[in-house]
Protein backbone atom coordinates (compact mmCIF):
# COMPACT_ATOMS: atom_id res chain seq x y z
CA UNK A 1 0.00 0.00 0.00
CA UNK A 2 2.80 2.58 -0.68
CA UNK A 3 3.74 4.86 2.09
CA UNK A 4 0.31 3.57 4.18
CA UNK A 5 1.56 2.51 7.67
CA UNK A 6 0.50 -0.75 8.57
CA UNK A 7 1.09 -3.49 10.70
CA UNK A 8 5.03 -3.79 10.12
CA UNK A 9 5.37 -0.35 10.62
CA UNK A 10 5.23 2.64 12.24
CA UNK A 11 1.19 1.43 13.76
CA UNK A 12 2.64 -1.14 15.42
CA UNK A 13 5.30 0.81 17.74
CA UNK A 14 2.29 3.72 18.41
CA UNK A 15 -0.80 0.73 18.82
CA UNK A 16 1.83 -0.46 21.87
CA UNK A 17 -0.28 1.37 24.41
CA UNK A 18 -3.65 0.60 22.87
CA UNK A 19 -2.50 -3.05 23.47
CA UNK A 20 -1.53 -2.90 27.08
CA UNK A 21 -5.23 -1.35 27.28
CA UNK A 22 -6.49 -4.16 25.48
CA UNK A 23 -4.84 -6.53 27.92
CA UNK A 24 -6.42 -4.73 31.01
CA UNK A 25 -10.21 -4.75 29.29
CA UNK A 26 -13.01 -5.72 31.77
CA UNK A 27 -13.94 -9.53 31.40
CA UNK A 28 -17.68 -7.70 30.11
CA UNK A 29 -15.79 -6.04 27.23
CA UNK A 30 -13.86 -9.17 26.39
CA UNK A 31 -17.30 -11.15 25.82
CA UNK A 32 -17.48 -12.25 22.04
CA UNK A 33 -20.21 -10.54 20.16
CA UNK A 34 -21.95 -12.54 17.43
CA UNK A 35 -23.63 -11.22 14.52
CA UNK A 36 -25.05 -14.02 11.92
CA UNK A 37 -21.82 -16.47 11.72
CA UNK A 38 -18.88 -14.35 12.97
CA UNK A 39 -17.75 -14.04 16.32
CA UNK A 40 -15.57 -10.98 16.91
CA UNK A 41 -14.83 -8.55 20.22
CA UNK A 42 -15.81 -4.75 20.52
CA UNK A 43 -14.02 -3.86 23.85
CA UNK A 44 -13.87 0.31 23.40
CA UNK A 45 -14.55 0.12 19.14
CA UNK A 46 -18.09 1.40 18.14
CA UNK A 47 -20.73 -1.29 16.99
CA UNK A 48 -24.39 -0.75 16.44
CA UNK A 49 -26.02 -4.51 16.24
CA UNK A 50 -29.27 -2.64 14.32
CA UNK A 51 -26.91 -1.75 11.38
CA UNK A 52 -26.92 -5.78 11.09
CA UNK A 53 -29.36 -5.15 7.93
CA UNK A 54 -27.01 -3.41 6.04
CA UNK A 55 -23.54 -5.56 6.66
CA UNK A 56 -26.07 -8.40 5.69
CA UNK A 57 -27.08 -6.84 2.40
CA UNK A 58 -22.84 -5.74 1.68
CA UNK A 59 -22.47 -9.28 2.27
CA UNK A 60 -24.89 -10.60 -0.39
CA UNK A 61 -23.90 -8.22 -2.65
CA UNK A 62 -20.05 -9.25 -1.82
CA UNK A 63 -20.41 -12.57 -2.73
CA UNK A 64 -22.26 -11.75 -5.96
CA UNK A 65 -19.35 -10.14 -6.95
CA UNK A 66 -17.17 -12.37 -6.02
CA UNK A 67 -19.03 -15.16 -7.86
CA UNK A 68 -18.78 -12.91 -10.84
CA UNK A 69 -14.89 -12.15 -10.92
CA UNK A 70 -14.04 -14.83 -9.64
CA UNK A 71 -11.95 -12.58 -6.30
CA UNK A 72 -13.21 -9.98 -4.52
CA UNK A 73 -10.86 -7.46 -3.07
CA UNK A 74 -12.43 -4.57 -0.16
CA UNK A 75 -11.08 -1.65 1.22
CA UNK A 76 -13.29 -1.23 4.67
CA UNK A 77 -12.29 2.64 4.63
CA UNK A 78 -13.28 2.60 8.43
CA UNK A 79 -13.02 -0.49 9.97
CA UNK A 80 -13.60 -0.07 14.05
CA UNK A 81 -13.79 -3.47 15.23
CA UNK A 82 -13.30 -4.28 11.88
CA UNK A 83 -17.02 -6.76 11.87
CA UNK A 84 -17.89 -5.74 7.81
CA UNK A 85 -14.48 -6.68 7.23
CA UNK A 86 -14.59 -10.21 8.91
CA UNK A 87 -17.81 -10.62 7.32
CA UNK A 88 -16.66 -9.59 3.76
CA UNK A 89 -14.02 -12.41 4.20
CA UNK A 90 -16.03 -15.34 6.24
CA UNK A 91 -19.15 -14.63 4.49
CA UNK A 92 -18.64 -13.60 1.20
CA UNK A 93 -15.23 -14.85 0.41
CA UNK A 94 -13.03 -11.50 0.12
CA UNK A 95 -9.61 -12.57 -1.01
CA UNK A 96 -8.49 -9.23 0.12
CA UNK A 97 -9.30 -7.21 2.71
CA UNK A 98 -7.84 -3.86 3.51
CA UNK A 99 -8.41 -2.36 6.85
CA UNK A 100 -8.15 0.84 7.56
CA UNK A 101 -8.70 2.39 10.59
CA UNK A 102 -8.20 6.35 11.75
CA UNK A 103 -8.07 5.65 15.32
CA UNK A 104 -4.86 3.98 16.37
CA UNK A 105 -6.42 3.01 19.81
CA UNK A 106 -8.80 0.33 18.11
CA UNK A 107 -5.86 -1.14 16.30
CA UNK A 108 -5.82 -3.82 18.92
CA UNK A 109 -9.15 -5.14 18.77
CA UNK A 110 -9.29 -5.24 14.71
CA UNK A 111 -5.86 -6.69 14.51
CA UNK A 112 -7.35 -9.43 17.03
CA UNK A 113 -10.62 -9.80 15.05
CA UNK A 114 -8.73 -9.98 11.48
CA UNK A 115 -5.62 -12.30 12.98
CA UNK A 116 -7.13 -14.96 10.98
CA UNK A 117 -6.74 -13.01 7.88
CA UNK A 118 -3.98 -11.60 8.29
CA UNK A 119 -1.98 -14.87 8.92
CA UNK A 120 -3.98 -16.34 5.63
CA UNK A 121 -2.39 -13.45 3.78
CA UNK A 122 -6.05 -11.70 2.83
CA UNK A 123 -5.93 -8.67 4.69
CA UNK A 124 -3.75 -5.51 5.50
CA UNK A 125 -4.46 -3.15 8.49
CA UNK A 126 -3.66 0.29 8.24
CA UNK A 127 -4.30 3.37 10.75
CA UNK A 128 -4.81 6.79 8.38
CA UNK A 129 -7.01 9.19 7.54
CA UNK A 130 -9.67 7.69 4.88
CA UNK A 131 -9.09 10.42 2.20
CA UNK A 132 -5.43 9.80 2.76
CA UNK A 133 -6.25 5.74 1.98
CA UNK A 134 -8.41 6.32 -0.99
CA UNK A 135 -5.67 8.80 -2.96
CA UNK A 136 -2.66 6.33 -1.89
CA UNK A 137 -4.71 3.19 -3.80
CA UNK A 138 -5.00 6.06 -6.26
CA UNK A 139 -0.97 6.77 -6.54
CA UNK A 140 -0.40 2.95 -6.26
CA UNK A 141 -2.66 1.76 -9.00
CA UNK A 142 -4.42 -0.83 -6.59
CA UNK A 143 -8.00 -0.40 -6.77
CA UNK A 144 -11.05 -2.84 -4.90
CA UNK A 145 -13.96 -4.44 -5.96
CA UNK A 146 -15.84 -2.54 -2.98
CA UNK A 147 -14.91 0.74 -0.77
CA UNK A 148 -17.02 0.20 2.26
CA UNK A 149 -17.36 3.65 4.03
CA UNK A 150 -19.42 3.50 6.80
CA UNK A 151 -18.60 7.08 8.73
CA UNK A 152 -20.41 9.31 11.33
CA UNK A 153 -22.42 12.45 10.20
CA UNK A 154 -22.71 13.36 6.16
CA UNK A 155 -20.25 11.56 4.31
CA UNK A 156 -19.91 14.65 1.93
CA UNK A 157 -15.71 14.78 2.69
CA UNK A 158 -15.32 11.45 0.75
CA UNK A 159 -18.04 11.54 -1.45
CA UNK A 160 -15.25 12.11 -3.99
CA UNK A 161 -12.61 10.76 -2.91
CA UNK A 162 -13.74 7.23 -2.62
CA UNK A 163 -14.44 7.08 -6.16
CA UNK A 164 -10.42 7.45 -6.29
CA UNK A 165 -10.35 3.58 -4.67
CA UNK A 166 -12.43 1.60 -6.50
CA UNK A 167 -12.33 -0.03 -10.30
CA UNK A 168 -14.57 0.93 -12.78
CA UNK A 169 -17.63 -1.46 -11.96
CA UNK A 170 -16.94 -1.64 -8.72
CA UNK A 171 -19.01 -0.55 -5.91
CA UNK A 172 -19.21 2.19 -3.20
CA UNK A 173 -21.38 1.54 -0.08
CA UNK A 174 -21.96 5.11 1.76
CA UNK A 175 -23.54 5.96 5.23
CA UNK A 176 -24.74 9.22 6.63
CA UNK A 177 -26.11 9.79 9.92
CA UNK A 178 -26.91 13.18 9.80
CA UNK A 179 -30.35 13.08 9.42
CA UNK A 180 -31.23 16.77 10.60
CA UNK A 181 -29.20 18.02 7.29
CA UNK A 182 -30.85 15.32 5.13
CA UNK A 183 -34.36 16.31 5.89
CA UNK A 184 -34.62 19.48 5.35
CA UNK A 185 -34.52 20.58 9.24
CA UNK A 186 -31.19 22.76 8.14
CA UNK A 187 -31.40 24.03 4.61
CA UNK A 188 -28.48 25.76 4.60
CA UNK A 189 -26.92 23.02 5.38
CA UNK A 190 -27.38 21.15 2.82
CA UNK A 191 -26.59 23.36 0.38
CA UNK A 192 -23.15 23.42 1.92
CA UNK A 193 -22.86 19.78 2.22
CA UNK A 194 -24.81 18.63 -0.75
CA UNK A 195 -24.73 21.75 -2.91
CA UNK A 196 -28.40 20.80 -3.07
CA UNK A 197 -31.33 22.81 -1.25
CA UNK A 198 -33.51 20.00 0.93
CA UNK A 199 -36.65 21.32 2.64
CA UNK A 200 -39.10 19.43 5.42
CA UNK A 201 -41.74 17.64 4.04
CA UNK A 202 -43.50 14.15 4.77
CA UNK A 203 -41.25 11.70 2.58
CA UNK A 204 -38.42 13.82 3.52
CA UNK A 205 -35.94 11.22 4.97
CA UNK A 206 -36.29 9.08 1.28
CA UNK A 207 -34.85 12.78 0.00
CA UNK A 208 -31.64 11.84 2.22
CA UNK A 209 -30.87 8.85 0.45
CA UNK A 210 -31.50 10.63 -3.07
CA UNK A 211 -29.63 13.89 -1.56
CA UNK A 212 -26.29 11.73 -1.36
CA UNK A 213 -27.13 9.36 -4.52
CA UNK A 214 -27.48 12.56 -6.57
CA UNK A 215 -23.92 14.21 -5.04
CA UNK A 216 -22.49 11.22 -5.71
CA UNK A 217 -23.48 11.28 -8.99
CA UNK A 218 -22.13 14.70 -9.24
CA UNK A 219 -19.03 13.57 -8.27
CA UNK A 220 -18.87 11.03 -10.37
CA UNK A 221 -19.86 12.95 -13.54
CA UNK A 222 -16.90 15.74 -12.93
CA UNK A 223 -14.43 12.57 -13.15
CA UNK A 224 -16.14 11.44 -16.30
CA UNK A 225 -18.01 8.58 -14.68
CA UNK A 226 -21.63 7.42 -13.61
CA UNK A 227 -23.21 5.79 -10.73
CA UNK A 228 -26.25 3.19 -10.74
CA UNK A 229 -27.42 2.36 -7.48
CA UNK A 230 -27.89 -1.17 -6.80
CA UNK A 231 -29.79 -1.02 -3.41
CA UNK A 232 -30.69 2.23 -0.91
CA UNK A 233 -31.73 1.27 2.64
CA UNK A 234 -32.57 3.72 5.52
CA UNK A 235 -32.81 2.38 9.23
CA UNK A 236 -32.74 3.54 12.47
CA UNK A 237 -32.03 7.04 11.36
CA UNK A 238 -28.88 6.01 9.47
CA UNK A 239 -28.83 6.36 5.36
CA UNK A 240 -26.82 4.05 3.09
CA UNK A 241 -26.27 3.28 -0.36
CA UNK A 242 -24.71 1.27 -2.57
CA UNK A 243 -23.72 2.20 -6.29
CA UNK A 244 -22.04 0.45 -9.25
CA UNK A 245 -19.14 3.18 -10.84
CA UNK A 246 -20.17 3.24 -14.47
CA UNK A 247 -18.05 4.25 -17.77
CA UNK A 248 -19.35 7.40 -19.01
CA UNK A 249 -21.55 9.81 -16.95
CA UNK A 250 -24.62 9.18 -16.47
CA UNK A 251 -25.93 12.62 -15.37
CA UNK A 252 -29.02 14.12 -16.95
CA UNK A 253 -32.13 16.11 -16.43
CA UNK A 254 -34.20 12.82 -15.62
CA UNK A 255 -32.16 11.39 -13.21
CA UNK A 256 -31.17 14.75 -11.61
CA UNK A 257 -33.90 17.09 -10.86
CA UNK A 258 -35.96 18.84 -8.10
CA UNK A 259 -39.04 17.45 -6.33
CA UNK A 260 -41.34 20.01 -5.82
CA UNK A 261 -43.97 19.59 -2.72
CA UNK A 262 -47.47 21.45 -2.19
CA UNK A 263 -48.21 22.06 1.38
CA UNK A 264 -51.90 22.41 0.64
CA UNK A 265 -52.89 19.68 -1.28
CA UNK A 266 -50.01 17.10 -0.34
CA UNK A 267 -49.25 16.29 -3.77
CA UNK A 268 -45.44 15.88 -5.02
CA UNK A 269 -43.76 16.87 -8.37
CA UNK A 270 -40.86 16.22 -10.48
CA UNK A 271 -39.11 19.45 -11.96
CA UNK A 272 -36.37 19.19 -14.37
CA UNK A 273 -34.45 22.28 -14.69
CA UNK A 274 -35.96 23.57 -17.54
CA UNK A 275 -39.03 23.57 -15.69
CA UNK A 276 -37.78 25.73 -12.38
CA UNK A 277 -39.57 28.59 -13.71
CA UNK A 278 -42.86 26.64 -13.41
CA UNK A 279 -42.98 25.51 -10.39
CA UNK A 280 -46.48 25.63 -9.71
CA UNK A 281 -49.03 22.97 -8.08
CA UNK A 282 -51.31 21.73 -10.78
CA UNK A 283 -53.95 21.66 -8.00
CA UNK A 284 -55.62 25.13 -7.62
CA UNK A 285 -56.39 26.03 -4.07
CA UNK A 286 -59.20 27.17 -2.22
CA UNK A 287 -58.84 30.68 -2.94
CA UNK A 288 -58.28 30.40 -6.61
CA UNK A 289 -54.70 31.11 -6.45
CA UNK A 290 -51.63 29.03 -8.00
CA UNK A 291 -49.56 27.45 -5.34
CA UNK A 292 -46.34 27.81 -5.27
CA UNK A 293 -43.83 24.42 -4.56
CA UNK A 294 -41.55 23.73 -1.68
CA UNK A 295 -38.46 22.85 -3.94
CA UNK A 296 -35.69 20.00 -3.01
CA UNK A 297 -32.97 20.07 -5.33
CA UNK A 298 -31.18 18.54 -7.02
CA UNK A 299 -30.71 15.25 -6.48
CA UNK A 300 -31.34 11.55 -7.85
CA UNK A 301 -35.05 11.03 -8.67
CA UNK A 302 -34.10 7.75 -10.65
CA UNK A 303 -34.84 4.15 -9.17
CA UNK A 304 -33.43 3.56 -5.68
CA UNK A 305 -32.75 0.16 -6.52
CA UNK A 306 -31.27 -2.03 -9.32
CA UNK A 307 -34.22 -4.88 -9.45
CA UNK A 308 -32.06 -7.87 -11.08
CA UNK A 309 -29.30 -7.17 -9.04
CA UNK A 310 -31.67 -7.42 -5.83
CA UNK A 311 -33.28 -10.63 -7.28
CA UNK A 312 -29.89 -12.16 -7.16
CA UNK A 313 -29.06 -11.04 -3.69
CA UNK A 314 -32.53 -12.72 -2.57
CA UNK A 315 -31.20 -16.35 -3.53
CA UNK A 316 -28.53 -15.78 -1.43
CA UNK A 317 -31.02 -14.51 1.74
CA UNK A 318 -32.90 -17.77 0.96
CA UNK A 319 -29.98 -19.71 0.99
CA UNK A 320 -28.50 -18.50 4.27
CA UNK A 321 -31.54 -18.90 5.46
CA UNK A 322 -32.11 -14.54 6.58
CA UNK A 323 -36.02 -14.18 6.19
CA UNK A 324 -35.99 -10.58 7.20
CA UNK A 325 -33.35 -9.90 4.71
CA UNK A 326 -35.50 -11.59 2.15
CA UNK A 327 -38.59 -9.84 3.22
CA UNK A 328 -36.71 -6.30 3.23
CA UNK A 329 -35.33 -6.88 -0.44
CA UNK A 330 -39.01 -7.76 -0.95
CA UNK A 331 -40.38 -4.53 -0.64
CA UNK A 332 -37.00 -2.97 -2.17
CA UNK A 333 -37.85 -4.54 -5.02
CA UNK A 334 -41.37 -3.62 -5.27
CA UNK A 335 -40.38 0.06 -4.89
CA UNK A 336 -37.25 0.39 -6.92
CA UNK A 337 -39.07 2.01 -9.97
CA UNK A 338 -41.32 4.00 -8.35
CA UNK A 339 -41.85 7.60 -7.98
CA UNK A 340 -39.36 9.49 -5.43
CA UNK A 341 -41.23 9.85 -2.94
CA UNK A 342 -44.44 8.52 -0.75
CA UNK A 343 -47.73 8.70 1.26
CA UNK A 344 -47.64 8.49 4.71
CA UNK A 345 -51.29 6.56 6.24
CA UNK A 346 -51.36 9.08 9.18
CA UNK A 347 -51.59 11.99 6.48
CA UNK A 348 -54.31 10.19 4.77
CA UNK A 349 -56.48 9.87 8.06
CA UNK A 350 -55.50 13.42 8.60
CA UNK A 351 -56.89 15.31 5.28
CA UNK A 352 -59.87 12.71 5.11
CA UNK A 353 -60.70 13.27 9.19
CA UNK A 354 -61.25 9.30 9.12
CA UNK A 355 -60.11 5.99 10.31
CA UNK A 356 -57.04 4.52 8.30
CA UNK A 357 -57.31 1.26 6.93
CA UNK A 358 -54.41 -1.03 6.76
CA UNK A 359 -51.67 -0.16 4.40
CA UNK A 360 -52.27 -3.59 2.53
CA UNK A 361 -55.65 -2.72 2.22
CA UNK A 362 -55.08 0.33 0.44
CA UNK A 363 -52.50 -0.56 -1.67
CA UNK A 364 -54.16 -3.22 -2.84
CA UNK A 365 -57.08 -0.77 -3.74
CA UNK A 366 -55.59 1.00 -5.50
CA UNK A 367 -53.61 -1.54 -7.55
CA UNK A 368 -57.31 -2.50 -8.76
CA UNK A 369 -58.42 0.88 -9.79
CA UNK A 370 -55.33 0.71 -11.90
CA UNK A 371 -52.41 2.74 -10.11
CA UNK A 372 -49.17 1.30 -9.47
CA UNK A 373 -48.65 1.17 -5.41
CA UNK A 374 -46.77 -0.67 -3.27
CA UNK A 375 -45.37 -0.35 0.27
CA UNK A 376 -42.36 1.36 1.08
CA UNK A 377 -39.00 0.33 3.18
CA UNK A 378 -38.37 3.46 4.64
CA UNK A 379 -41.45 4.36 6.53
CA UNK A 380 -43.82 1.19 7.85
CA UNK A 381 -46.75 3.76 7.90
CA UNK A 382 -46.24 4.91 4.14
CA UNK A 383 -46.97 3.47 0.64
CA UNK A 384 -45.64 4.51 -2.46
CA UNK A 385 -48.42 5.18 -5.73
CA UNK A 386 -48.85 6.89 -8.71
CA UNK A 387 -52.37 8.19 -7.88
CA UNK A 388 -52.69 11.74 -6.51
CA UNK A 389 -53.25 12.49 -2.82
CA UNK A 390 -56.96 12.92 -2.98
CA UNK A 391 -57.30 10.18 -4.91
CA UNK A 392 -55.84 7.96 -1.91
CA UNK A 393 -57.72 9.34 0.19
CA UNK A 394 -60.92 8.96 -1.32
CA UNK A 395 -60.00 5.30 -1.74
CA UNK A 396 -59.51 5.05 1.70
CA UNK A 397 -62.60 6.56 2.81
CA UNK A 398 -64.44 3.76 0.49
CA UNK A 399 -62.65 1.07 2.58
CA UNK A 400 -63.14 3.09 5.42
CA UNK A 401 -67.02 3.14 5.04
CA UNK A 402 -66.86 -0.45 3.97
CA UNK A 403 -66.37 -1.13 7.46
CA UNK A 404 -68.96 0.23 9.46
Amino acid sequence: MGNLTNEAGENSRESGGADMRLAATSEVERQLTRERQIAFWVGSAFYRASSRLSRDLSVLAGAIERERLGSLRVLDAMAGSGVRALRYWGEAGATALFANEGNPDVLPILRENLAEAIAAGAATIASNDANRAFFQCYIDDDYYDIVDVDGFGAPVPWLSTSLWAVKLGGLVYLASTDGRTATGHQPEQSLRLYGARARVHPAAHEQGLRLLLGSLQQQAAVKGFGIAPVFSLFRGEVYRVMVRLTKGQKLTERNYAYLGYCHDCGNYQVLPWHRLGKAYCSHISQHGDDLPLTLTGPMWVGDLHDRDYLAQMQAGARSRNWPDVVDWIEVASAEAEMPPYFFKLGEIGKRGRMDIPKRERLVAALRDRGFRATACHVNREAFKTTADLQTCVAIARELSQNLT
